[in-house]
C-alpha cells in the first residue's frame, strides 16, 4: 500500500506544482495563504514540522517568515523538488523522505504540526493523529488543511473535527470557499481545522 501511494506521488511531482494551490505562483494566492496560516502561528521562530509536504511550498514559505521548519514527505521526486528549491537559500528549513502516518522525530520536538491534504488519506487517521500530537511540545498547534471533494474523497469538516477532539480539547473550523486559496472556484468543501489544546 505505502510503494503504491509512494509510486503514486513520485509520478505526480514533476507537474506537482502546476496547481495553483500547490506552487503558489500567483502572487495573490501566495498572500493569501501566507495571511492565512501566519495569523494562526505562533510567532517566529517557532519549530513547525509540515507533514506530506510535497514539493516543500508551504515549508518555503513559511521559513521565508523565520520559522524553522522541516518538510516530510513519502515520494522521493517530491523531496528532491522541494530540496531543489531550498537550495542555496540559506533558510532554516530541511527535507526528508519518510512516513507521515509515522514522523521519525523524536516526542515534544515542534510548536506546530502542519498538514495540508494529508490525513483523509491516511489508512489509519486516528493512530495518525495519535503520532502528530505526540510531537507537540506543550501548548503547541495543529493546523490541517483538509476537504471533502466533489469526487467523494476526503473528510468533511465535522468528521475532521469529530478525529481531532479524540486527542485535543480546542478545535475551530476555517471554512476556506474563496476562490483566492484555489486558482479558481470550487464546488466542494475545503477547510483548515485549527487545535490549540
Amino acid at each position: 500500500m505505502a510503494e503504491t501511494v509512494r509510486d503514486f506521488w513520485n509520478s505526480q511531482a514533476s507537474s506537482f506544482d502546476d496547481e495553483p494551490d500547490h506552487g503558489l505562483r500567483d502572487p495573490d494566492t501566495r498572500r493569501a495563504w501566507r495571511s492565512l496560516l501566519l495569523e494562526r502561528l505562533p510567532p517566529a521562530p517557532a519549530r513547525i514540522i509540515d507533514l506530506g509536504c510535497g514539493t516543500g511550498t508551504l515549508t518555503m514559505l513559511l521559513a521565508e517568515e523565520g520559522y524553522r521548519v522541516d518538510g516530510l514527505d513519502i515520494a522521493e521526486a517530491m523531496v528532491a523538488a522541494a530540496r531543489s528549491k531550498a537550495a542555496g537559500s540559506e533558510l532554516p528549513v530541511t527535507f526528508q523522505r519518510g512516513d507521515a502516518s509515522a514522523p521519525p522525530y523524536p516526542p515534544q520536538s515542534y510548536d506546530v504540526v502542519l498538514s495540508r491534504h494529508v490525513l483523509w488519506a491516511m489508512p489509519d487517521p486516528t493512530a495518525a493523529l495519535r503520532s502528530w500530537t505526540r510531537l507537540l511540545r506543550p501548548g503547541g498547534r495543529l493546523l490541517l488543511v483538509e476537504g471533502r471533494w466533489h469526487t467523494g474523497g476526503g473528510l468533511t469538516a465535522a468528521e475532521c473535527e469529530r478525529l481531532l477532539r479524540q486527542h485535543r480539547d480546542v478545535v475551530e473550523v476555517h471554512r476556506l470557499d474563496d476562490a483566492i486559496y484555489w486558482g479558481g472556484e470550487i464546488s466542494d468543501e475545503r477547510y483548515l481545522a485549527v487545535s490549540t489544546r
